[in-house]
């Protein structure tokens, strides 16, 4: 275990290629990029509108082998994904990544580029046509090279589905400085937001939560459950009904500048589907 009680899988996110990420994750019903397509979907659209931008440009946090954007690209569901690479059996990487960039593209209209600690998971992102460009680097621990910092400069929207807690206020507030993008990110219950809203809100950010929970896997093991909600119950969180039944949840925070993050909530809490359960 980490030092949040979660089970590691440093291994996963560091292979040639995305089979041994989706065949362990698959096991523990891994759903929270799954749960956070439509909001996403919805937070570009409201984006290209307000903004009059085209194609807008959206950083992923911590993409690994840029999931996020092959579900938008794709129009994909990670049910698909996990068939899809459970069912590459002996093929090579390369061959692995000629099949993936078959793969249909529906969703062309937006720029995507990933950030992670992993290499080899953004040369896979990279290599599949998941997403546009790539920043190899670690902002926890240090500022964005000029050539990021360029990147960086023309990031539109930051998204994320389960680093930040990981990566803290310290990695998102040197993202904001360089364009001020909006922001929308899936964050562990046992994790406060509330650093990074009042990091950010000295740059005039403002940060809403969306309403409800989302669901993003099973425990690993009895073990990691037990330290989980120790954990929670430390931060003065509620776990009946959630965490107690044996998942994890997560709650969705966006921040905007110039104090616009509640009407950007509003848009997203009136999504139609909220599969949370």
């Amino acid at each position: 275990m980490d030092s949040t009680g979660k089970i590691t899988f440093d291994d996963i996110y560091t292979a040639p290629d995305p089979r041994a990420f989706f065949g362990t994750l698959r096991r523990l019903d891994y759903d929270i990029p799954q749960q956070a397509k439509a909001y996403f979907a919805k937070l570009i659209d409201e984006y290209r509108s307000e903004a009059d931008v085209k194609v807008p440009t959206v950083l992923d946090l911590g993409c690994s082998y840029g999931v996020n954007a092959a579900l938008y690209r794709c129009d994909t569901t990670m049910e698909r994904l996990y068939d899809h690479y459970a069912s590459a059996g002996a093929l090579s990487r390369d061959e692995l990544i000629a099949r993936d960039r078959r793969m249909e593209v529906v969703g062309d209209d937006v720029r995507f580029i990933g950030l992670d600690a992993s290499a080899p998971a953004l040369d896979y992102a990279l290599a599949a046509g998941f997403i546009d460009e790539a920043i190899h680097a670690d902002l926890e621990s240090e500022d964005p090279t000029d050539e990021q910092r360029a990147l960086l400069s023309e990031v539109d929207i930051v998204i994320s589905t389960g680093c930040v807690g990981y990566v803290t206020e310290k990695t998102l507030v040197r993202i904001a400085r360089e364009n001020r993008p909006w922001m929308a990110h899936f964050v562990l219950r046992m994790f406060s937001y509330g650093p990074v809203a009042d990091s950010l809100g000295e740059l005039d950010y403002e940060t809403t939560g969306v309403e409800g929970v989302f669901r993003q896997r099973k425990f690993a093991s009895d073990e990691e459950q037990t330290q989980i909600l120790d954990n929670l119950s430390v931060a003065g969180v509620d776990p009946r009904g959630l965490e107690a039944g044996g998942r994890l949840y997560a709650r969705l925070f966006v921040s905007r500048p110039n104090g616009a993050a509640g009407g950007l909530a509003s848009a997203l809490n009136a999504l139609p589907l909220r599969d949370q359960g």
